[in-house]
């Protein structure tokens, strides 16, 4: 049986040396959402990824995936698109097709290749061939026919363009697991406004705020990219990431 709560941070805290990356979080989400984690370089995002993922362990605090520890079983359900490419250039498309059916039960190959075939990407061509914005395609479909509880995507449309970002975000929204959830890492809030369903502020290793997308465009009146930008205003022009 499925905990109701996907994911249970308590007290979470993640340091480096003196360096504190994430404080005192707490923090519940459901099933069924698409979630943007949101806030400048520096902020922790990519951190409280790691964490999730179980790449990384924490200073202090507990974490709960399903009701259990990052682990064996939390590496089953949770399907993760890092930052940067980690695929070596010499494999084929087919090569990582291999590797992904034989890693992950819930790999869909038949609907990789499908997709491939859409996008016309040839399956037996190497990695090292194709232009950046067909290598992240590639990543991101691997990553999307998993039948997956958590989606976790780190800047899945940093460094594509524009036409890239909408077959990206296009892909996210009708290729998820509806049981499960996906949280997306960025700071271009409005290329993925449009699917978000709820947003996390995140801001110097804290959650600023944790609430439906509808309610905060209600309550503020704005839209999510424009709160974003008065919220971290002053992050975004000390050298956090570029918004404008």
């Amino acid at each position: 049986m499925k905990d109701l709560n996907l994911i249970e941070l308590t007290d979470l805290e993640k340091r480096y040396g003196k360096k504190e990356a994430l404080t005192g979080i707490n923090l519940t989400i459901g099933r069924g959402k698409i979630i943007g984690l949101l806030g400048p370089n520096g902020s922790g995002k990519t951190t409280l990824i790691k964490l999730l993922n179980g790449l990384l362990q924490p200073t202090s605090g507990e974490i709960k995936v399903n009701g259990k520890a990052p682990g064996v079983d939390s590496k089953k359900i949770i399907s993760y698109l890092p930052d940067k490419m980690y695929f070596a250039d010499w494999m084929k498309i087919a090569d990582l097709m291999d590797f992904f059916e034989d890693f992950y039960e819930d790999f869909d190959r038949k609907k990789a290749e499908g997709m491939c075939e859409t996008l016309k990407i040839n399956t037996e061509a190497k990695i090292k061939s194709l232009s950046k914005g067909n290598k992240e395609k590639v990543q991101l479909v691997l990553v999307m026919c998993r039948k997956a509880q958590l989606y976790l995507l780190d800047e899945p449309i940093a460094g594509v363009d524009p036409a890239a970002r909408d077959f990206i975000l296009d892909t996210i929204l009708n290729n998820y697991n509806e049981e499960g959830t996906v949280i997306i890492s960025t700071h271009l809030i409005a290329d993925i406004e449009k699917i978000m369903d709820e947003v996390i502020f995140i801001k110097e290793g804290n959650i600023v705020t944790y609430k439906s997308a509808d309610d905060l465009r209600e309550e503020s009146g704005k839209s999510i990219d424009a709160l974003f930008r008065e919220i971290f205003h002053t992050d975004v022009y000390r050298g956090g990431d570029e918004v404008c």
